[in-house]
């Protein structure tokens, strides 16, 4: 076997990190304007659906358009991570980043149907569209450059990094939110308190894109295909080629944001709407279940480079198993004290995910057609699965009139995912990203890279056999 050990990347660990803040300060954008969306859903009900006269079919009716909205998240992926293949990360992650501040500062300044009648919804509608179009290359854009600049045994922890964005902006959301609603009046937030988050979306940002525009160029496309572009294979060589390894990604992203969606965007309308428990009572808990996720989603990170992250994943769908339907149980008793332990507990699941899937999902695919495969594949998981969940759930629980209906949804998917870990994936924790040569951030690691061919480049033999 042919080893050039020129073509290893070796990699400054400090500068590692610093990508890691600046690609999490857009996810962490994105899921504050998701978090805004979904904790004031019922008022935007309200303002936006208001010829409905059924609580429940407006609440349905904006969780449709937030559905909606994610249909475009796949064309997104398929334009932003085609651009991501031929002319770099970097630049996709400054333009999403922008068009993610810009859709939601629109939604801010969006007059409700009282004052422009239909044209309201469907102006939301579009804001959305928008959304969803960045969204679908921001996020796949995120976890591949943060797995191209860091070390192969650092891979998972510091893609756990990215999440902390994610619940950053929830925590952020949660907060102002809970502010908003302690110190305005029901009248003052459903007439205009409502629209002051939105309006942060500008300084986010802006900061954002300062952070962005400092970022160098993931080193593993700048050693293997940014002057290899004619190769590229297409989208039906791809499926052809990786069908195996697409269909782990759907059920991947699927359990994951299944669970996130379930937790983070439909939670708060459940409470509110079946439960009766208020904003002000279930927001600030959230936000303490998110803060107490932060430790577990690193732990879990630093677990999956340490025993690997398919046993990792494993734990977390059995989990998953087991608090799905108990969880829902400590949410249906009417206490504080157990709406804390039943969000907890789906906190910590999701947790496992937020820790190892920004790190491995990136490994499942060769790095000439990474970004764009992986960008199409989880947007259309996301959008088939995670976009539908809070409109899955509430139709599940309204047509059942059964509050445990959520869990069960939940238990399902936790099982097919169970049975897919198990039996079609193999673990990719520490070892190099399919496609290209170990990424290193030592001499030492560099060293064994050298002596150890066959394991530096264990996707050759892979790839053979796919061939």
């Amino acid at each position: 076997m042919k080893f050039n050990k020129k073509k290893i990347n070796v990699v400054d660990i400090q500068k590692a990190k610093k990508s890691v803040f600046a690609t999490g300060i857009g996810n962490a954008m994105e899921w504050f304007d998701f978090a805004l969306y979904s904790y004031l859903a019922v008022i935007i009900s309200k303002n936006f659906f208001s010829p409905v006269q059924n609580d429940e079919l407006k609440l349905i009716f904006t969780f449709a358009t937030f559905a909606i909205a994610f249909l475009l998240r796949p064309v997104g992926g398929i334009i932003f991570g085609k651009m991501g293949d031929k002319f770099g990360r970097k630049i996709v992650l400054t333009i999403t980043i922008l068009m993610m501040a810009l859709s939601t500062l629109i939604i801010g300044v969006l007059p409700t149907y009282d004052q422009i009648g239909v044209w309201a919804p469907i102006l939301l509608l579009l804001a959305r569209i928008l959304q969803g179009f960045s969204v679908g290359g921001e996020y796949a854009g995120a976890m591949v450059y943060i797995a191209e600049s860091s070390p192969d045994n650092k891979r998972i922890r510091l893609g756990s990094g990215l999440e902390i964005g994610t619940l950053s902006g929830y925590i952020v959301a949660s907060v102002l939110v809970t502010v908003l609603f302690w110190t305005l009046s029901d009248v003052q937030m459903n007439s205009w308190g409502w629209r002051i988050p939105f309006f942060l979306s500008i300084p986010m940002g802006l900061f954002g894109l300062y952070l962005r525009s400092h970022l160098d160029e993931s080193p593993i496309f700048e050693n293997d295909i940014s002057d290899n572009q004619e190769q590229q294979p297409g989208l039906l060589e791809v499926i052809k080629t990786y069908k195996k390894d697409i269909f782990l990604c759907i059920v991947f992203v699927a359990f994951f944001n299944i669970t996130n969606y379930l937790l983070l965007g439909y939670m708060p309308s459940y409470l509110d709407e079946n439960l009766g428990i208020s904003d002000n009572i279930s927001t600030p808990v959230t936000a303490i279940v998110l803060i107490i996720m932060v430790p577990f989603a690193l732990t879990f990170g630093k677990l999956g480079d340490k025993l690997g992250n398919k046993k990792v994943i494993t734990i977390g769908l059995v989990l998953g198993i087991v608090f799905s339907i108990i969880s829902f149980q400590f949410l249906n008793m009417g206490n504080i004290t157990f709406l804390f332990i039943g969000l907890l507990m789906l906190g910590i699941v999701l947790s496992v995910y937020e820790g190892t899937m920004p790190g491995s999902l990136p490994t499942l695919f060769h790095t000439d057609i990474r970004y764009r495969t992986l960008s199409w594949t989880f947007n259309l998981s996301v959008s088939i699965f995670g976009g539908t969940t809070p409109l899955v759930a509430s139709w599940l629980t309204h047509v059942t009139r059964n509050n445990l209906a959520p869990g069960f949804y939940l238990l399902a998917v936790s099982l097919i995912g169970l049975i897919v870990v198990l039996t079609l994936f193999k673990d990719t924790s520490g070892k190099s990203l399919k496609g290209s040569y170990p990424t290193v951030a030592s001499k030492a690691e560099f060293q064994e890279a050298v002596e150890n061919p066959k394991d530096s480049l264990w996707w050759k033999m892979e790839q053979t056999e796919k061939e």
